[in-house]
């Protein structure tokens, strides 16, 4: 059997990251960063912890990412996102110039592509890679979270 380290296979590495955010009760967002097929850089949402509406898993991950290349650009670099990113991260995606940004669920209210945010013309994208995997998680948060309430 080959094993190969595709976008599956990263992003079920974000997953992971996103069930440490769940049960940190923050939204369950996570997020790695690869180049050359290693990951460099691995986020959850931080924004309970940290008080701070900024700590969103893509920005934590850029930080780690670049602090570990020694510069502020992410060329070459892959971004594995469960949730499509926000305006917010988008415009931070986008002057990181990341290469590839992988995506899970699409967010059809706060997404990037539904608020007409821009990425680096040079980014690819890709969205819907365990979309139900990522989507489901995030459903059951949401659910505990009014039961709760």
């Amino acid at each position: 059997m080959e094993f190969s380290l595709d976008d599956t296979y990263f992003m079920k590495k974000a997953l992971q990251e996103a069930e440490t955010a769940f049960e940190k009760g923050e939204v369950p967002v996570g997020a790695v960063i690869t180049i050359s097929g290693r990951i460099i850089a691995r986020a959850h949402n931080l924004t309970e912890q940290l008080g701070d509406v900024t700590a969103h898993a893509e920005m934590q991950a850029i930080t780690a990412a670049a602090n570990f290349l020694g510069g502020k650009y992410l060329h070459n670099c892959t971004l594995y996102i469960t949730l499509e990113p926000c305006q917010m991260c988008a415009g931070a995606l986008y002057w990181s110039q990341i290469s590839k940004i992988v995506f899970g669920a699409y967010d059809p209210q706060r997404g990037f592509s539904a608020l007409g945010g821009k990425l680096h013309p040079k980014s690819e994208v890709v969205g819907g890679i365990l979309e139900h995997e990522a989507s489901s998680l995030l459903k059951r948060f949401f659910i505990e979270k009014r039961n709760l309430n």
